[in-house]
């Protein structure tokens, strides 16, 4: 894990006042206006600090909050030590960039209820909030269900937990958004190893 200071500038974030207004203009491009009623799901803040966890699979800098980026560092270092490769594909994400990825979806063509199946409304994306991370291992596509199949997905499987990380969107989830067994967010709780995050 690198720190600003060698890393570069972190991404432009939004503040609340901001997230209004994108999630607004979310609504008027179709996202129900219930959406995070009936979704379950709450407004993301985004954090105000960032740190940079490394690069992804395409090489770009990822970044998330530092508590978060401590505790990826951690479960990074043990699934390595375990003989686990885990790749980055996406990591700290904006309301703003969330917003040009339902924009993109649509102008493909994509109805906005596909598009919300896999993809979490702008303000209400868990990697607004600094703490979630998308993961593959090599020989494995990003960002599609066969991941469950990997060596790199039993793994977090049995030990995410221990460093704070969970399963946001398992098979049949409250927030009926489609499963990501690639999608795992940090949690701070007691018991995790994630006591000096």
């Amino acid at each position: 894990m690198t720190t600003h200071a060698d890393a570069g500038t972190a991404p432009a974030r939004c503040d609340d006042a901001q997230r209004r207004v994108l999630v607004a203009e979310a609504h008027a491009l179709g996202v129900p206006r219930d959406y995070g009623r009936v979704r379950r799901l709450v407004p993301v803040r985004e954090p105000r600090e960032l740190a940079c966890i490394g690069e992804d699979i395409h090489q770009r800098r990822q970044w998330l909050a530092p508590r978060a980026a401590r505790a990826y560092a951690r479960l990074h270092a043990a699934a390595a030590a375990d003989a686990i490769e885990l790749q980055l594909v996406s990591a700290f994400r904006s309301a703003e960039y969330q917003l040009g990825i339902l924009k993109r979806k649509l102008e493909r063509g994509q109805s906005m209820e596909e598009i919300l199946r896999v993809s979490a409304a702008p303000g209400y994306s868990e990697h607004h909030s600094g703490r979630a991370v998308d993961l593959t291992t090599p020989g494995f596509a990003a960002l599609e269900e066969e991941f469950e199949h990997s060596s790199a997905f039993a793994w977090l499987v049995a030990n995410a937990a221990r460093f704070g990380f969970a399963l946001s969107y398992p098979r049949d989830n409250p927030h009926r958004i489609a499963y990501e067994p690639w999608h795992w967010c940090w949690h701070r709780h007691r018991g995790a190893e994630s006591g000096m995050v």
